[in-house]
């Protein structure tokens, strides 16, 4: 075994046992949309004094924390997103109307003198309040003497010059805090014996947060001079730190205003693991019969390398701490199928060079077809990378989590065909047994696609200006539809509200939507989710009249549950349909710009303009078919954009290595033979890929099935487009500039022929 060989093994080991280990202790953060239950996305406001910037927003969300923890909902999360907005995840909460009252409303913050100890019978007299104090003890607390907005601000503090532990600061607004708080504490200091000494409670929220007692240098009548003030105790760090954050939050209250609300029940969550689990299983399984019965031996390898990809991009995704969403299943699910991409790119390039020479042997067919797939599976990876990275800086919500999950699956499926299955592959092929009977290997010939093609020897590109007018075409009607049938763009973009509930008896679209109308709701969408399930799509409603809706729906179909619903606002929804727009803009221009690099210009150029031929074309047959253009089909846009520019790359990289390795001037003919050359690859990969998304279309729901379909017809197009668009173009952009034949072109190719005969592994 050479050096380069063990360390793989190494490497694979350790990766494979790290993925295991970690994947048995510990488990996945799932989304709402997973595990059922209520998200709500806040956003902060300017006050008359105070700027909603990120400062105030982290003060406003630990006033939160207080205020959902009172809920009782279990592991709760509250994050900050951006400079003002705040994301509650609040788990198995169906009911949003309790979370919104309590998480919506504006800090209250007083001060309030401590009238006496309340005993049991106690009765507070009018003005008056009973809350227990930090301790637990009920006191009663006469009206607010010092107002909330009479705070300026509050800081924890030490002096260890003085002995002294933690404490916290209070500073008052001018001439009248200042007034208001000597008041307070005049009137404490008189305080009698029997009562709660000189004592002043702080309150937020109808909670005591503090209740100090005024030292007593401070003589009855006279309080506290100045505009601040320190409340003292035995305060840890921790402890100082949140009282002066939730003193100061309430003081200075920065409203807030619900842009975004989620609910999932939890059967729907349960139902979508499910159906995607199966997809992924089914997939796998399929794929792997198919590139068994394609590759053989080899092929059954690849396929259990494919096998640890599950346990490597699993374990990743707990290293991580990501939240697995939907769509992110999805995007796990469909890198399995462009996990086989390097394989079939491999075993290719092996079938080619042991064609070419009988003496080459297994084991040397494979280390070359490894090394000069090398740069076609980093090109083509690297252009879908590109695209998850957008999703997550540019998305949001679950489809940011399907930019993480993807950009995860590829770099598993990398590690899964480039280090595990190179080292099972070259192991195996180097078993004498093996060596002697090299049909069982799968790349002993060239294959039936690529015999056909060379008996054939089709002239491709020789009608590319056929394949040009019938994308034009397309590209007009897609266009058409566009124009003419309208986007159906979903709340995610316009702002509303669509829910979707189940009923225990059959109900049509007809009888749920007059229903709605004698409710009073005539102006809502109404469709059928699937079977059994009723999707009501509304402008802005508030949360009770989500209840009123619910209700319709139960008295013409029985009980009806809620299994989702999707709240945005119009701002938001402005501002995510920029969004969509910016990252496909940009999507295109950093895919125009890597191709720049790795190839030329004018090859970054036709790939970008066949991109976009790819996703108009798609948008217009969901325009033509009235399907949503929502969050889920932007995911898939972009993902459409990496798989379009996969197969191009591919195309591309075989142009410019042949192009520098012959003589011939004619780029068409060059052209024409790479195309030829990687077809075998293209119908292997692309077939892996549609049994993925297939079992996607038939068994994710209705979400993931218009997300498979837009991927199915992006696989499709993308591939016919490689050759049909791209290809041709970049010959007419050959015509006026050509790609160059120089000498440093030329000592380029001899590095790389050094490394791809062995020289270089």
């Amino acid at each position: 075994m050479s050096r380069a060989a063990l360390v793989r093994l190494v490497l694979a080991l350790l990766i494979l046992g790290g993925s295991i280990a970690l994947s048995v202790t510990s488990k996945p953060r799932l989304g709402l949309d997973l595990k059922g239950g209520t998200q709500i996305v806040l956003q902060t406001q300017d006050s008359p004094t105070v700027q909603a910037n990120a400062e105030s927003t982290d003060r406003t969300l630990e006033v939160l924390r207080g205020r959902v923890d009172a809920l009782g909902v279990s592991e709760p999360t509250l994050a900050r997103a951006g400079e003002d907005r705040i994301i509650v995840e609040l788990p198995g909460l169906q009911d949003p109307r309790e979370a919104a009252r309590v998480i919506g409303k504006t800090a209250q913050l007083s001060f309030h003198p401590v009238v006496n100890v309340a005993t049991p019978g106690t009765k507070p007299k009018d003005g008056q309040v009973i809350y227990k104090d930090e301790a637990g003890q009920r006191l009663v607390l006469g009206p607010t003497a010092v107002p909330g907005d009479l705070v300026s601000g509050s800081k924890p503090a030490t002096d260890p010059s003085q002995g002294t532990g933690w404490y916290v600061t209070v500073d008052f607004k001018g001439a009248q805090g200042r007034d208001a708080w000597r008041k307070l504490t005049a009137n404490a200091a008189c305080a009698q014996m029997g009562t709660p000494p000189r004592r002043v409670a702080i309150v937020l929220d109808k909670k005591i947060i503090s209740s100090p007692e005024v030292v007593s240098d401070i003589q009855c009548g006279v309080g506290m001079p100045g505009g601040s003030t320190q409340i003292t105790g035995n305060f840890t760090p921790e402890e100082a730190k949140n009282l002066s954050i939730l003193i100061e939050g309430g003081a200075l209250p920065v409203p807030v205003k619900i842009v975004e609300q989620r609910t999932v029940g939890p059967t729907l969550g349960a139902e979508a693991i499910q159906a995607s689990a199966e997809a992924a299983v089914i997939g796998l399984i399929m794929t792997g019969l198919f590139i068994v019965w394609i590759y053989r031996l080899m092929g059954f390898l690849a396929t259990i390398a494919l096998a640890t990809y599950a346990a490597i991009s699993y374990a990743a995704l707990i290293a991580l701490g990501s939240t697995l969403t939907l769509p992110g299943l999805a995007g796990f699910v469909l890198a399995i199928g462009m996990a086989i991409d390097a394989n079939v790119l491999i075993f290719e390039r092996a079938r080619e060079e042991y064609a070419a020479s009988s003496k080459t042997g297994l084991v040397r067919s494979l280390t070359i077809g490894y090394n000069k797939a090398w740069s076609a599976i980093i090109d083509s990876n690297m252009t879908t990378l590109l695209a998850a990275a957008l999703l997550f800086f540019l998305a949001s919500g679950p489809v940011k989590g399907f930019g993480v999950t993807l950009s995860i699956g590829v770099l598993a499926s990398m590690i899964s065909a480039l280090i595990i299955a190179r080292v099972l592959t070259e192991q195996v092929a180097g078993v004498k047994w093996v060596q002697g009977h090299p049909k069982v290997t799968g790349i002993d010939h060239l294959g039936r696609v690529r015999e056909a093609l060379r008996r054939w020897n089709p002239d491709i590109m020789g009608h590319r200006k056929i394949f040009l007018s019938i994308s034009a075409v397309a590209f007009v009607l897609a266009l058409v539809g566009i124009g003419v049938k309208g986007l159906d763009l979903g709340v995610e973009f316009t702002g509303g509200r669509i829910m979707e509930y189940s009923t225990s008896q059959p109900v049509t679209a007809d009888q749920a939507r007059a229903a709605l109308a004698d409710a009073g709701f005539a102006s809502a969408e109404v469709q059928k989710a699937d079977q059994s399930n009723i999707s009501v799509r509304t402008g802005q409603i508030t949360n009770e009249q989500q209840v009123e809706i619910q209700d319709a729906l139960g008295e013409v179909g029985g009980n009806a549950t809620k299994q989702r619903d999707e709240l945005i606002g119009p701002s938001l929804g402005d501002e995510l349909r920029n969004k969509a727009l910016i990252a496909f803009g940009i999507a295109l221009l950093v895919q125009m710009a890597y191709l720049a690099i790795r190839f030329k210009w004018t090859i970054g150029a036709s790939a970008v303009l066949a991109m976009f031929h790819d996703v108009i074309i798609v948008t217009g047959v969901f325009a033509w078919l009235d399907k949503p253009i929502d969050g889920i089909f932007l995911a898939a846009a972009l993902t459409i954009i990496g798989l379009s520019v996969n197969d191009t790359v591919v195309v591309f990289d075989r142009i410019r290595e042949q192009w520098h390795s012959t003589k011939e001037r004619d780029l068409a003919k060059v052209a024409n033979q790479a195309a030829l050359d990687t077809m075998p690859r293209t119908v292997n990969t692309g077939m892996g890929a549609m049994f993925i998304l297939a079992a996607l279309a038939v068994l994710g729901g209705e979400s993931l099935q218009d997300f498979a379909i837009a991927l199915l017809l992006g696989l499709i197009i993308g591939t016919y487009s490689s050759v049909g668009v791209a290809t041709p173009l970049s010959l007419l952009f050959q015509k006026k500039w050509p790609l160059p034949k120089a000498e440093a072109q030329k000592k380029q190719k001899r590095v790389r022929d050094a490394r791809d005969t062995g020289a270089v592994v």
